[in-house]
């Protein structure tokens, strides 16, 4: 007979304050739950009629926007699953700046599929297993899709095309001048290997008032503010940036200075006004027309740099005194002196214009073709576009600057990869189909997951057709588009959003696509996203680092009694 060796119970492994919830009921359902909130919340912001969210971060500024990397970003998502989504997102950000939504949506709706599978019984790893070869099935099946290309010459019309449904998922109505506006500008700052994109070379820059018709493209840096002297304009101006400040230099140790008489003081100053009038004399000299300054340009300073007739201005900002020299080609000065060539800038044209009753000051670089253009001045020069957004509200100048930054990015993502995909919803369903098609061929408890995977890529077009023309019709518009894929076999059938006929249109016919690179990222994160969270099991939480917190005394505390 064998004898019962007695359970030893509540060992303790940790620390007092930790906390340790595991299981299907405490840890897999729950997290799924949290996900499927945060699915929830972004999801009926998703397509060009995706509701706006009004946010209020902890800093109080409010922000209107159906941006979902601007909404996760701000609403600091805390619960451990949720972040692990947040993080695929924001990987899809960095990496194609679009379809952060998509990522969302759809690695919620993998786990709210998986939940039932979960529930009926079936093991986390078969699950993994099958969501792992529905997404091996669904990135092959995605390269076939491909019906067109942006082409080699690029042309404004054809890069506007292509930037479309990315700009009208975030500003429906507008994309048309946007495109054109993003278009312009990405052939502005177009390098001879367009494989080398740089997105940071297309600035925006708000000024409210006005419309978005008001809105256009300078071929070069515009900053909201005047120059600091009465100097306003400078054509071929040789150019020096500082990033100290521009002014009487102070010494690092204090000094103390006996003046006994005025003479005394007079001398003084005297000396200190000839040091700075040999100091900007030089500057003048090197041939000189415009300086930048990174800090503070005294009164004395201003004084001396108006009579020698040079330009001077502020750029605060150090990210944007790093690219102002990269369009210049200048380099950086931390001394106050005369530049020596190599260091010098240059720029054809430094002017002060009036946009909306504001003031802007453009550092503009003429186009090759444009007449006074020198070619031997341009050197190694970055060339840069800005383009100046007016609007009526700072809220919807920066929803359109969100726009546009996705504009920009999908041109970057298209750079690398030129393929393009049936928009509108018309891949997934497409995906959905053949995905479901090969999981009825498998044998073993993962065909379940994978059918559950093609089911969850519905999503996309379900959550376009109910966010355009609300639940019931939405359902409609996805039984009409099934019948449509397996009749025809047509892989561009997608959701009408305006349900101009019966709520699905040829996505190809009317130019809605998407970028195949975009989609396929997201497709991989949303899946990597999901995975991770069903292999959890157990979550263990620390205690939190710090003592307790001690309520702040009212009054004058540190007051003598």
């Amino acid at each position: 007979m064998s004898l019962k060796v007695p359970k030893a119970n509540n060992i303790q492994l940790f620390k007092d304050g930790y906390k340790q919830v595991s299981g299907l009921e405490d840890a897999v359902l729950r997290n799924i739950q949290a996900v499927a909130e945060l699915s929830d919340l972004v999801r009926t912001s998703f397509g060009p009629n995706g509701r706006n969210k009004l946010l209020i971060n902890h800093l109080g500024r409010l922000f209107v926007t159906s941006d979902a990397a601007t909404i996760i970003r701000e609403i600091e998502v805390v619960h451990p699953a949720a972040k692990l989504l947040v993080m695929a997102s924001q990987a899809q950000e960095s990496e194609m700046g679009d379809s952060t939504n998509t990522v969302l949506i759809f690695a919620g709706e993998l786990l709210k599929k998986a939940e039932n599978l979960l529930l009926m019984g079936l093991h986390p790893s078969e699950i993994i297993k099958g969501y792992e070869l529905a997404c091996e099935k669904a990135l092959a099946e995605l390269e076939k899709l491909s019906t067109t290309s942006l082409s080699a010459p690029l042309t404004h019309q054809s890069l506007a095309e292509a930037l479309k449904p990315a700009i009208a998922s975030k500003q429906y109505g507008h994309e048309d001048t946007l495109a054109a506006l993003v278009a312009e500008a990405a052939l502005i700052v177009m390098p001879p290997n367009p494989k080398n994109f740089n997105v940071d070379n297309v600035r925006v820059v708000k000024i409210m008032g006005g419309s978005l018709s008001g809105s256009k493209v300078v071929q070069g840096m515009v900053f909201g503010r005047e120059p600091e002297g009465t100097i306003k304009k400078a054509l071929r101006a040789k150019v020096a940036v500082y990033t100290c400040g521009i002014d009487i230099s102070q010494t690092e140790t204090k000094g103390t200075v006996l003046i006994k008489n005025a003479d005394e003081m007079l001398n003084f100053t005297t000396g200190e006004e000839k040091h700075m009038e040999k100091i900007f004399k030089e500057i003048a000299d090197s041939g000189v027309k415009v300086i930048i300054g990174g800090s503070t340009v005294g009164d004395l300073a201003l004084h001396y740099l108006n009579r020698l007739n040079i330009a001077v201005i502020k750029v605060l900002s150090k990210f944007e005194l790093r690219r102002l020299c990269r369009v210049v080609n200048a380099t950086p000065l931390a001394r106050l002196g005369a530049p020596t060539p190599e260091e010098a800038g240059f720029v054809d044209v430094f002017e002060t214009i009036e946009i909306g009753g504001d003031r802007v000051t453009v550092l503009r670089q003429l186009a090759e073709d444009d007449e006074g253009f020198d070619a031997s001045s341009s050197g190694e020069r970055t060339r840069t576009a800005t383009i100046v957004l007016r609007g009526a509200t700072s809220n919807h100048l920066d929803d359109l600057e969100r726009a546009i930054d996705d504009g920009v990015n999908v041109i970057k993502a298209l750079m690398k990869d030129a393929r393009l995909v049936p928009g509108a919803g018309a891949s997934e369903l497409e995906l959905a189909r053949r995905v479901e098609t090969y999981g009825s061929g498998l044998k073993g408890l993962a065909q379940h997951a994978v059918k559950r995977y093609a089911t969850a890529l519905e999503v996309v077009p379900r959550t376009l057709a109910e966010n355009a023309l609300g639940g019931a019709e939405g359902n409609e518009v996805l039984s009409r588009l099934w019948a449509k894929h397996e009749e025809t076999g047509g892989e561009a059938w997608g959701v009408d959003i305006e349900a101009e006929t019966d709520g699905t249109l040829l996505a190809t016919e009317h130019k809605i696509t998407d970028s195949l690179a975009s989609k396929s990222w997201a497709i991989k994160l949303a899946t990597e996203a999901a995975t991770s969270v069903l292999s959890v099991d157990s979550i263990i939480m620390s205690k939190p680092a710090g003592g307790p917190k001690v309520p702040q005394q009212a009054g004058n505390w540190d007051d003598d009694d």
